[in-house]
Protein backbone atom coordinates (compact mmCIF):
# COMPACT_ATOMS: atom_id res chain seq x y z
CA UNK A 1 0.00 0.00 0.00
CA UNK A 2 1.46 3.31 -1.05
CA UNK A 3 2.21 6.00 1.69
CA UNK A 4 3.30 9.51 1.46
CA UNK A 5 6.43 10.30 3.61
CA UNK A 6 5.31 13.97 4.67
CA UNK A 7 7.52 16.69 5.53
CA UNK A 8 5.85 18.85 7.98
CA UNK A 9 5.69 15.60 10.37
CA UNK A 10 10.22 15.42 10.17
CA UNK A 11 10.13 19.17 10.15
CA UNK A 12 8.03 19.23 13.57
CA UNK A 13 9.94 17.08 15.16
CA UNK A 14 13.49 18.80 14.26
CA UNK A 15 12.30 22.15 14.79
CA UNK A 16 11.93 20.55 18.34
CA UNK A 17 15.34 19.37 18.63
CA UNK A 18 16.57 22.66 17.56
CA UNK A 19 14.66 24.64 19.97
CA UNK A 20 16.07 23.01 22.94
CA UNK A 21 19.36 23.59 21.65
CA UNK A 22 18.49 27.19 21.27
CA UNK A 23 17.38 26.99 24.81
CA UNK A 24 21.00 25.90 25.99
CA UNK A 25 22.64 28.29 23.59
CA UNK A 26 20.38 31.46 25.60
CA UNK A 27 21.40 30.13 29.17
CA UNK A 28 25.08 31.08 27.95
CA UNK A 29 23.77 34.44 26.36
CA UNK A 30 24.10 32.90 22.61
CA UNK A 31 21.56 33.78 19.87
CA UNK A 32 22.75 32.08 16.90
CA UNK A 33 23.06 33.85 14.03
CA UNK A 34 22.97 33.23 10.26
CA UNK A 35 23.66 35.64 7.58
CA UNK A 36 22.13 34.95 3.70
CA UNK A 37 24.35 36.89 1.03
CA UNK A 38 22.01 37.24 -1.86
CA UNK A 39 23.24 38.20 -5.33
CA UNK A 40 20.80 40.32 -7.73
CA UNK A 41 16.58 39.61 -7.64
CA UNK A 42 16.53 36.26 -8.71
CA UNK A 43 12.84 34.82 -7.90
CA UNK A 44 14.18 31.41 -6.59
CA UNK A 45 16.62 33.34 -4.36
CA UNK A 46 14.23 35.83 -2.67
CA UNK A 47 11.59 32.74 -2.44
CA UNK A 48 14.50 30.54 -0.40
CA UNK A 49 15.57 33.61 1.54
CA UNK A 50 11.91 34.15 2.35
CA UNK A 51 11.38 30.62 3.67
CA UNK A 52 14.75 30.54 5.53
CA UNK A 53 14.33 34.00 7.03
CA UNK A 54 10.59 33.02 8.16
CA UNK A 55 11.62 29.59 9.45
CA UNK A 56 15.06 31.23 11.33
CA UNK A 57 12.30 33.89 13.24
CA UNK A 58 9.76 30.47 14.45
CA UNK A 59 13.08 28.61 15.94
CA UNK A 60 14.17 32.17 17.50
CA UNK A 61 17.32 32.45 15.29
CA UNK A 62 18.79 35.56 14.18
CA UNK A 63 19.13 36.06 10.38
CA UNK A 64 20.77 38.88 8.58
CA UNK A 65 20.33 39.40 5.32
CA UNK A 66 23.36 41.37 2.55
CA UNK A 67 21.59 42.12 -0.62
CA UNK A 68 24.32 42.96 -3.32
CA UNK A 69 23.34 44.24 -6.95
CA UNK A 70 23.42 41.79 -9.74
CA UNK A 71 26.72 43.33 -11.44
CA UNK A 72 28.54 43.31 -8.04
CA UNK A 73 32.56 42.93 -8.53
CA UNK A 74 33.71 39.45 -7.06
CA UNK A 75 36.01 41.69 -5.12
CA UNK A 76 33.34 43.48 -3.50
CA UNK A 77 31.34 39.83 -2.80
CA UNK A 78 35.17 38.89 -1.24
CA UNK A 79 34.99 41.17 1.14
CA UNK A 80 31.50 40.50 2.52
CA UNK A 81 32.42 37.35 2.56
CA UNK A 82 35.46 37.97 4.71
CA UNK A 83 33.62 40.60 6.75
CA UNK A 84 31.15 37.63 7.52
CA UNK A 85 34.08 35.28 8.22
CA UNK A 86 35.21 37.76 11.19
CA UNK A 87 32.35 38.56 12.61
CA UNK A 88 31.54 36.31 16.06
CA UNK A 89 27.94 36.87 16.13
CA UNK A 90 27.54 35.36 12.76
CA UNK A 91 27.96 31.27 13.19
CA UNK A 92 26.56 30.66 10.18
CA UNK A 93 26.40 31.83 6.00
CA UNK A 94 24.38 30.90 3.40
CA UNK A 95 25.76 32.38 -0.26
CA UNK A 96 22.73 31.77 -2.30
CA UNK A 97 23.42 30.46 -5.72
CA UNK A 98 24.74 29.97 -8.79
CA UNK A 99 26.87 32.80 -8.62
CA UNK A 100 27.48 35.29 -11.71
CA UNK A 101 29.27 33.27 -14.60
CA UNK A 102 31.87 36.32 -14.69
CA UNK A 103 33.46 35.34 -10.84
CA UNK A 104 35.79 32.87 -10.49
CA UNK A 105 33.29 30.27 -8.43
CA UNK A 106 35.80 27.90 -6.88
CA UNK A 107 37.34 30.78 -5.40
CA UNK A 108 34.54 32.86 -4.22
CA UNK A 109 32.66 29.52 -2.57
CA UNK A 110 36.34 28.71 -0.92
CA UNK A 111 36.80 32.08 1.02
CA UNK A 112 33.89 30.82 3.02
CA UNK A 113 35.27 29.42 6.43
CA UNK A 114 34.18 26.00 6.70
CA UNK A 115 33.05 26.47 10.35
CA UNK A 116 30.27 28.62 8.98
CA UNK A 117 29.64 26.83 5.30
CA UNK A 118 26.24 25.42 6.32
CA UNK A 119 25.09 24.51 3.05
CA UNK A 120 28.06 22.59 2.06
CA UNK A 121 29.77 25.36 -0.33
CA UNK A 122 33.21 24.64 0.52
CA UNK A 123 35.91 22.14 -0.65
CA UNK A 124 36.48 21.21 3.23
CA UNK A 125 32.39 20.96 4.15
CA UNK A 126 32.57 18.48 0.79
CA UNK A 127 35.64 16.36 2.06
CA UNK A 128 33.78 15.97 5.26
CA UNK A 129 31.05 14.44 3.48
CA UNK A 130 33.12 12.06 1.39
CA UNK A 131 35.37 11.32 4.58
CA UNK A 132 32.82 11.28 7.17
CA UNK A 133 34.75 14.10 9.05
CA UNK A 134 32.89 16.76 11.16
CA UNK A 135 34.02 19.27 8.85
CA UNK A 136 31.22 21.95 7.89
CA UNK A 137 28.37 20.70 7.07
CA UNK A 138 26.52 18.43 4.14
CA UNK A 139 24.27 20.14 1.65
CA UNK A 140 20.99 20.72 3.46
CA UNK A 141 18.85 19.04 0.51
CA UNK A 142 20.70 15.40 1.49
CA UNK A 143 20.66 16.21 5.14
CA UNK A 144 16.77 16.50 4.69
CA UNK A 145 16.40 13.07 2.80
CA UNK A 146 18.37 11.64 5.58
CA UNK A 147 16.35 13.09 8.55
CA UNK A 148 13.13 11.93 6.60
CA UNK A 149 14.54 8.16 6.63
CA UNK A 150 15.40 8.46 10.10
CA UNK A 151 12.04 9.91 11.31
CA UNK A 152 9.89 6.73 9.68
CA UNK A 153 12.19 4.40 11.12
CA UNK A 154 13.20 3.65 7.35
CA UNK A 155 16.88 1.54 8.03
CA UNK A 156 19.43 1.85 4.88
CA UNK A 157 21.59 -1.17 6.37
CA UNK A 158 22.26 -3.37 3.54
CA UNK A 159 19.46 -1.62 1.05
CA UNK A 160 19.99 -1.14 -2.57
CA UNK A 161 19.89 2.39 -2.62
CA UNK A 162 20.23 3.96 -6.60
CA UNK A 163 20.66 7.79 -6.69
CA UNK A 164 19.60 8.95 -9.91
CA UNK A 165 21.74 12.01 -10.49
CA UNK A 166 25.50 13.03 -10.00
CA UNK A 167 25.88 16.62 -9.11
CA UNK A 168 27.62 17.98 -6.46
CA UNK A 169 24.60 19.76 -4.61
CA UNK A 170 22.72 16.88 -4.28
CA UNK A 171 23.45 13.69 -6.11
CA UNK A 172 27.25 12.85 -5.20
CA UNK A 173 27.01 13.86 -1.57
CA UNK A 174 23.37 11.85 -1.15
CA UNK A 175 25.02 8.98 -2.26
CA UNK A 176 27.78 9.07 0.40
CA UNK A 177 25.74 9.49 3.24
CA UNK A 178 23.31 6.67 2.13
CA UNK A 179 26.78 4.75 2.22
CA UNK A 180 27.30 5.79 5.44
CA UNK A 181 24.42 4.49 6.29
CA UNK A 182 25.64 0.97 5.33
CA UNK A 183 23.59 1.03 2.32
CA UNK A 184 24.95 -0.34 -1.09
CA UNK A 185 24.96 2.61 -3.37
CA UNK A 186 24.92 3.01 -7.22
CA UNK A 187 24.91 6.23 -8.87
CA UNK A 188 22.82 6.75 -11.94
CA UNK A 189 22.20 9.67 -14.33
CA UNK A 190 20.06 9.86 -17.37
CA UNK A 191 22.84 8.53 -19.67
CA UNK A 192 23.02 5.18 -17.97
CA UNK A 193 22.16 2.24 -19.53
CA UNK A 194 19.01 0.47 -18.62
CA UNK A 195 18.19 3.09 -16.24
CA UNK A 196 14.48 1.98 -15.55
CA UNK A 197 15.80 -1.77 -14.66
CA UNK A 198 18.46 -0.34 -12.19
CA UNK A 199 15.86 1.97 -10.39
CA UNK A 200 13.37 -0.88 -9.97
CA UNK A 201 16.38 -3.40 -8.62
CA UNK A 202 16.18 -0.15 -5.50
CA UNK A 203 14.63 -0.52 -1.84
CA UNK A 204 15.75 3.35 -1.79
CA UNK A 205 15.39 5.67 -4.77
CA UNK A 206 16.74 9.01 -4.46
CA UNK A 207 15.99 11.30 -7.46
CA UNK A 208 17.67 14.15 -8.60
CA UNK A 209 17.73 14.13 -12.03
CA UNK A 210 15.49 17.63 -12.36
CA UNK A 211 13.11 15.95 -15.54
CA UNK A 212 9.50 16.40 -14.52
CA UNK A 213 7.53 13.28 -13.64
CA UNK A 214 9.73 11.13 -15.35
CA UNK A 215 9.73 8.58 -12.74
CA UNK A 216 6.88 6.23 -13.67
CA UNK A 217 5.57 2.80 -13.23
CA UNK A 218 8.37 1.51 -15.00
CA UNK A 219 11.17 2.44 -12.54
CA UNK A 220 8.88 1.53 -9.47
CA UNK A 221 7.61 -1.89 -7.12
CA UNK A 222 5.86 -2.24 -4.11
CA UNK A 223 7.41 -1.08 -0.95
CA UNK A 224 9.80 0.95 -2.66
CA UNK A 225 11.13 4.17 -0.72
CA UNK A 226 11.25 7.00 -3.21
CA UNK A 227 12.67 10.49 -2.21
CA UNK A 228 11.97 12.61 -4.87
CA UNK A 229 14.10 15.99 -4.82
CA UNK A 230 13.13 17.22 -7.73
CA UNK A 231 11.68 20.42 -8.43
CA UNK A 232 9.92 21.20 -11.76
CA UNK A 233 7.08 22.71 -12.93
CA UNK A 234 4.42 21.05 -15.31
CA UNK A 235 2.73 21.63 -18.30
CA UNK A 236 -0.32 23.70 -16.20
CA UNK A 237 2.88 25.55 -14.57
CA UNK A 238 2.16 23.78 -11.63
CA UNK A 239 5.28 22.77 -9.48
CA UNK A 240 5.55 19.12 -9.77
CA UNK A 241 8.88 16.35 -8.39
CA UNK A 242 10.75 13.83 -10.99
CA UNK A 243 8.34 11.71 -9.83
CA UNK A 244 5.54 10.51 -11.50
CA UNK A 245 2.97 10.33 -7.84
CA UNK A 246 -0.24 8.62 -9.49
CA UNK A 247 2.53 6.02 -10.94
CA UNK A 248 3.83 5.53 -6.99
CA UNK A 249 0.74 4.84 -5.85
CA UNK A 250 -0.37 2.60 -8.20
CA UNK A 251 2.88 0.80 -7.43
CA UNK A 252 2.61 0.68 -3.59
CA UNK A 253 5.46 2.69 -2.91
CA UNK A 254 7.05 4.67 -0.24
CA UNK A 255 7.37 8.91 -1.52
CA UNK A 256 7.92 12.03 -0.52
CA UNK A 257 5.25 14.56 -2.63
CA UNK A 258 6.53 17.51 -4.22
CA UNK A 259 5.09 20.03 -2.67
CA UNK A 260 5.74 19.09 0.96
CA UNK A 261 8.09 16.49 1.04
CA UNK A 262 11.79 16.63 1.04
CA UNK A 263 11.79 20.97 -0.12
CA UNK A 264 9.66 21.34 3.03
CA UNK A 265 12.43 20.12 5.72
CA UNK A 266 15.29 21.81 3.53
CA UNK A 267 14.76 25.20 5.87
CA UNK A 268 14.85 23.51 9.06
CA UNK A 269 17.80 21.63 8.05
CA UNK A 270 19.29 24.91 7.50
CA UNK A 271 18.40 26.07 10.58
CA UNK A 272 19.86 22.95 12.54
CA UNK A 273 23.36 23.74 10.92
CA UNK A 274 22.95 27.02 11.89
CA UNK A 275 22.63 26.12 15.69
CA UNK A 276 24.85 23.51 15.62
CA UNK A 277 27.71 25.71 13.83
CA UNK A 278 26.72 27.86 16.79
CA UNK A 279 27.25 25.33 19.47
CA UNK A 280 30.47 24.39 18.16
CA UNK A 281 32.00 27.74 18.00
CA UNK A 282 31.30 28.67 21.37
CA UNK A 283 31.28 25.19 22.97
CA UNK A 284 28.44 24.45 24.23
CA UNK A 285 27.38 21.21 24.53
Amino acid sequence: MAQQLLGKEVTASLNTRILEQVDILARKKIRPCLEIIRIGDQESDISYEKGAMKRCSLLQIECRTFHLGAEVSQEELLSVIDIANRDEQVHGVLLLRPLPKYMDRHLVENALDPAKDVDCMTDASLLGVFTGKQTGFPPCTPQACMEILDHYGIDCTGKRAVVIGRSLVVGKPAAMMLLGRNATVTICHTKTENLEERAREADILLVCAGRAKMIDEKYLHQGQVVLDVGINVNEEGKLCGDLDMEAAEKAGALYTPVPGGVGSVTTSVLAAHVVEAAMRQTNTD
